[in-house]
């Protein structure tokens, strides 16, 4: 099983949802970085469940131990360890799935594939997977910071409710957390609040996007085949727990447009190259253009709902299933900080690629 990614900044997680921990080990940073590890607790806390009433009850401190790799507030440029234990896990709430896979989960996959579930069904499939994604990308943040990036990802979308006319310039994450829903439209996000609120009251879920800036990305960095920079953000993108698409740009939307209307024109600004519009998304030919990087990752709606729902085990019986499990009615807001943080991931692993190159 690959629970690696990366080439030269490489990720590793590990964990399941129920067991005694999750957490990540990070190779390939670079040494005598300084890193704020306060920082790594920030976007934890931004993950954890438990924020709000529109998030899954279960209470974790998301708590982060570093065990090697950084002393005395910098990298060491050795394996960076990083574990947070699991507090709150009851596979009891699992008992009843044991002999049927819940419908969309990954129960049946998981048990085709190896032979074993874990306690809580799809194993590695959790979301609470996630966090090693988010302590890796949160160092990889601090890293991007000394050559100017910033990164910022927002639920554009609920439902049928898409916010429009957001200022990727000005967009900031304090602007994005002071939204409950992580929506930094207050109109969008009242209507969007009021449309959770409904799903929860029906026992549902919902479906959502969130988008994502990456500002001041440097021109060069990614390659014009297998390894275009918009090829690797879509397979880290789709990684994520419950994504189910990936768009830069203009996306889908321009597949109804023609050339004359889709193409980014060059102009001097400032004595530099760059492009009056930016359809491109911030990448041609896969490789950065020095636009900021702009895409959108759909996630679907939590497979774990309370209606009930006719199914069948693995014995071919018809059984009825209501989910009793703590879970996210929309999982997009607790996955702001992941796609934030897969990002830095794949950025920061194309510049010191790239690096590479220009030092050969």
């Amino acid at each position: 099983m690959d629970n690696t990614f990366g080439t030269i900044y490489r990720t590793t997680t590990f964990g399941e949802s129920h067991s005694k921990g999750v957490g990540a080990i990070v190779d390939g940073c670079l040494p005598n970085i300084e890193i704020n590890e306060s920082l790594i607790q920030k976007q934890l806390d931004r993950r954890k469940p438990g924020l709000n009433k529109f998030t899954t009850p279960r209470n974790e401190n998301d708590s982060a131990i570093i065990l090697s790799g950084i002393q005395n507030g910098k990298t060491l440029g050795t394996p960076i360890a990083v574990v947070v234990m699991n507090n709150d896990f009851r596979a009891q709430d699992y008992a009843e799935f044991s002999n049927t896979p819940r419908p969309s989960h990954a129960d049946f996959t998981y048990k085709e594939k190896f032979g074993i579930v874990a306690s809580s069904g799809g194993g590695r499939a959790s979301a609470r997977e996630t966090i090693g994604r988010v302590i890796s990308g949160t160092i990889a943040e601090q890293v991007l910071k000394t050559f100017g990036i910033e990164i910022v990802a927002f639920v554009s979308q609920i439902g049928e409710i898409c916010a429009k006319n957001i200022d990727e310039n000005t967009i900031s994450r304090e602007i994005v957390d002071s939204s409950a829903v992580k929506c930094p439209s207050k109109k969008y996000s009242d209507l969007m609040e009021k449309e959770i609120e409904k799903t929860i009251a029906e026992k549902n879920s919902i479906g959502a996007v969130v988008s994502c800036v990456c500002k001041n990305v440097p021109t060069g960095l990614g390659n014009p085949v297998f390894d275009k920079i918009d090829a690797l953000l879509a397979q880290a993108m789709l990684s994520i727990p419950a994504a189910k698409g990936f768009e830069i740009g203009s996306g889908f939307s321009s597949s109804k447009t023609k050339g004359s209307q889709n193409n980014d024109i060059f102009i001097m600004k400032n004595g530099v190259l760059k492009t009056a519009t930016n359809n491109s998304g911030g990448v041609q030919g896969g490789i950065t253009n020095g636009e900021n990087i702009v895409f959108n990752t759909a996630f679907k709606p939590t497979a774990t709902i309370g209606l009930a729902q006719k199914t069948a085990n693995y014995d071919g019986n018809s059984v009825v299933l209501e989910g009793k499990g703590r879970h996210d009615p929309c999982v997009a807001i607790r996955a702001v900080p992941v796609v934030e943080s897969m990002a830095a991931i794949v950025i920061l692993d194309c510049l010191l690629r790239q690096k590479m190159v220009n030092n050969l």
